[in-house]
């Protein structure tokens, strides 16, 4: 176990680094390949699942089984991209595989067992529905940092539906980064960085096997967390700059931000005057951006927001 007690700045050891497999991997070039393709993914991501007659406020409520359709239906995409990630076929005998309650929830793995190695690389994905109330993930990623392979990926596929509060699932550009630096930023974050506790014990787990099995206790452990904020990915800040970027992106031609910020004040009631009020202030906001909107584009803002407030409002 950690030591529990305040840590001086001289205790504080570096930051850990982004971290991957060595270029000098055999699969190095799969590797790099694979990242390409996830990003490429949302391109072509097609859903039959429609949603409708759903409270705005209630669709966040949908994260956690939509996110079982996106891990189902971003391993099938990875497949259909084999031109992408296997332009040679050299890797013809291996295809993702969903393995469910089990870390990575998507491995690379090959279809005859005398290939060897059977796993190339593994992908945890998480799926976050981008106009949430919180403006953040708030997915929990406990998983040690040994039994995370060098290839191993944790992606992130924020979503929105296509008509905002109906539609399919849209998915857009993904967080990507490795998945054992992930794991041991997390922890250097929780011990020396995260402030509001002066115990920041960490017991580590004791798993150290690369794709481990299903009942393996592969879970850090906080020994002081009231809050259950372990593991809150998103807290650490290396998402900031991707949310940033994430946000400006457009929804209907309007910024996620805008429709983020609108839709999260019908969460705790609203009134015209405040509707009016946020309006205003979505409009002011936008014009201290480095890109100024347009009035042509804020008036329209305001016009689809109105629109939706009167859905609600009648719903």
């Amino acid at each position: 176990m950690q030591q529990s007690r305040p840590p001086r700045d001289e205790d504080v050891p570096p930051e850990p680094q982004p971290s991957g497999p060595d270029q000098q991997w055999e699969h190095y070039d799969l590797f790099t390949r694979v990242n390409k393709a996830l990003f490429a993914l949302p391109s072509f991501f097609k859903s039959d699942l429609l949603i409708s007659g759903v409270l705005a406020t209630d669709l966040f409520t949908f994260n956690a089984s939509l996110g079982a359709t996106i891990e189902a239906q971003v391993t099938d995409g990875l497949n259909e991209l084999r031109s992408t990630r296997d332009p040679d076929q050299k890797y013809t005998l291996y295809r993702f595989v969903r393995q469910p309650q089990t870390f990575p929830d998507v491995t690379l793995r090959s279809s005859s067992p005398e290939i060897q190695p059977s796993i190339l690389m593994g992908i945890e994905l998480k799926g976050w529905y981008a106009l949430a109330k919180e403006s953040e993930p708030g997915f929990r990623y406990r998983v040690t940092p040994a039994v995370c392979a060098p290839a191993d990926l944790l992606v992130v596929y924020p979503w929105a539906l296509s008509n905002v509060i109906s539609g399919s699932p849209r998915l857009f550009s993904p967080y990507v980064t490795c998945a054992r630096y992930a794991a041991e930023y997390r922890n250097w974050y929780w011990r020396y960085k995260k402030t509001g506790s002066s115990t920041t014990e960490i017991k580590l787990s004791s798993a150290s096997i690369y794709y481990p099995a299903k009942t393996a206790p592969i879970s850090d452990e906080a020994v002081n967390d009231k809050g259950g904020n372990f593991g809150r990915f998103a807290r650490t800040g290396l998402m900031d700059q991707y949310m940033h970027k994430l946000f400006r992106e457009e929804l209907s031609g309007i910024p996620l931000s805008a429709w983020q910020s609108f839709l999260a004040i019908f969460s705790e009631g609203w009134t015209e005057e405040r509707l009016t009020r946020v309006l205003d202030q979505l409009a002011s906001e936008s014009s201290k951006r480095r890109t100024v909107l347009s009035d042509k584009v804020l008036s329209s803002i305001r016009q689809h927001l109105l629109e939706i407030a009167e859905l609600l409002s009648n719903e």
